[in-house]
């Protein structure tokens, strides 16, 4: 992981990529680290399974968008948006009881007054979260949906978004 600027924006894709469809938020931020540049920069952060280690970069962020599989009970594919009060609720799966989810760093960001201002959770609704390295079709089949929901957002947040030339 590298570190963010001690300022901006700041997209972290989390999730299991060993899990099937909870590697979504890994495969949308490859999406944007290979297809688009952005001004100002966008710090681009492979969250993984990092739990807590993410708590750093999401303190020093003004604006924070997330990316990852969302349990929300919408059909397969389905891109979700979360803003506020709905993002601890309903973002992240928990894949064992041990792991400490994306849930709880958010959670303790807000308690210690560090969450950032502008925080946005996009994801999709997963088809199948367990053992085996392939997105679902209906998962895969949303990404360019997910990602191009990602530019507005970042666009809304003042940065230029251009696709990388071929």
């Amino acid at each position: 992981m590298s570190d963010p600027a001690p300022s901006g924006t700041v997209v972290i894709g989390v999730g299991n990529p060993l899990m099937g469809d909870d590697g979504l938020g890994l495969a949308a931020l490859a999406v944007l680290q290979n297809e688009w540049m952005f001004d100002p920069p966008v710090t681009l952060l492979d969250g993984g399974t990092w739990g807590m280690n993410l708590l750093p970069q999401i303190e020093e962020a003004e604006r924070l968008l997330l990316l990852d599989a969302v349990k929300g009970g919408q059909p397969p594919g389905t891109v979700v948006e979360l803003v506020g009060d709905a993002i601890p609720r309903l973002f992240a799966t928990k894949l064992s009881p041990h792991q400490i989810d994306l849930r709880e760093v958010l959670a303790l960001a807000e308690w210690r007054g560090t969450l950032p201002g502008r925080t946005v959770a996009l994801g999709v609704q997963p088809e199948q979260v367990e053992l085996g390295t392939e997105l679902s079709a209906p998962v895969a089949q949303a990404i360019p949906a997910l990602v191009a929901r990602a530019i507005a957002v970042l666009r809304e947040w003042g940065h230029r978004a251009e696709p990388r030339p071929a």
